[in-house]
């Protein structure tokens, strides 16, 4: 039980967003939901953007959760960053900047979980 708990939540958005790459086109690309803010701008979400802000809530609470996940949630980052940088590099649907993006949030993770120790 406690290795469940110390799987990265980030891992979780990167997996997701593999697996929606490939048709990602229509959903990552097209507009999501627009906004009309105060000022009188509109502001349009994409796709993409929904998970950078998955990616940054996720970040956060896996920097919470290295407080109980101890060495193994640190080792599982690592992995999550490892497998994130692979898939930018090698998995032509994940080269985007939006992935890049969440890989440099695990790698982010990763060394908070290194340096913390």
């Amino acid at each position: 039980m406690h290795h469940i708990i110390s799987i990265p939540i980030l891992a979780i958005v990167i997996a997701a967003y593999v697996l929606m790459a490939p048709g990602g086109g229509m959903f990552l690309d097209g507009d999501a939901y627009s906004l009309m803010l105060p000022s009188g701008m509109e502001v349009t979400l994409r796709g993409s953007d929904f998970f950078l802000l998955a990616g940054l809530l996720a970040l956060a609470l896996d920097v919470l959760k290295l407080r109980r996940a101890g060495r193994a949630g640190g080792l599982l980052l690592g992995i999550t960053f490892l497998a994130a940088l692979a898939a930018f590099l090698l998995y032509a649907p994940a080269a985007t900047t939006a992935f890049l993006l969440l890989t440099a949030m695990a790698l982010a993770a990763t060394l908070v979980a290194v340096l913390r120790r």
